[in-house]
């Protein structure tokens, strides 16, 4: 039997449609590796201690016992080191009252204390190595550089929150004692 023309036509048309056929299919291109971003490098560590976000580690506590109109306790974180006075209570947005910070000197010295980023108003309460308060300063004015001095060499500051002296009957002479710093040392 012999092909006829159309037969013939569209075989050949079969042919060229399908190219390659009756030949093993052209090997798959390998998959393509998807490249994911490398992860950001983490952000610089914060070595400013007045900054907001500065990873301030936990201080010790001790309790100082203040003698006004009667004896007043306050639970005090204790400052220490540099990095820990200079840091004090800047960034809180509050201070309950019966608590407070007792910065810890190395010797009694000429102080003056700021509230730089300190966001509440305190008593800076200065005490001398024998332990009896040289001055306070009251409802030291939030977020400034003024300059609050005390009037005489002091060796310990406590501060409290602001108007806690006037309202427990705090004055200067009056004496303070402390519990739990017996074997802090400070540092210069």
């Amino acid at each position: 039997m012999k092909p006829t023309f159309t037969a013939l036509l569209i075989a050949a048309t079969l042919l060229l449609a399908c190219p390659g056929e009756g030949k093993p299919p052209p090997p798959a291109p390998p998959p393509t590796k998807v490249e994911t971003p490398p992860a950001p490098p983490p952000p610089p560590a914060v070595t400013d201690v007045t900054a907001e976000n500065y990873p301030m580690p936990r201080l010790p506590k001790a309790k100082v016992t203040v003698a006004g109109t009667k004896k007043l306790v306050v639970d005090a974180e204790v400052a220490l080191t540099r990095d820990a006075r200079t840091r004090g209570l800047m960034w809180r947005y509050a201070l309950p009252d019966g608590t407070g910070m007792l910065f810890i000197f190395t010797r009694e010295q000429p102080l003056s204390f700021w509230m730089r980023n300190t966001l509440i108003p305190l008593d800076i309460i200065f005490i001398d190595g024998k332990g009896k308060i040289v001055s306070i300063q009251e409802n030291a004015e939030p977020r400034t550089l003024t300059s609050r001095p005390a009037a005489a060499p002091a060796t310990y500051v406590l501060e409290v929150p602001g108007g806690w002296s006037a309202k427990n009957g705090v004055k200067a002479g009056a004496a303070v004692t402390f519990e739990g710093i017996t074997n802090l040392v400070a540092e210069d």
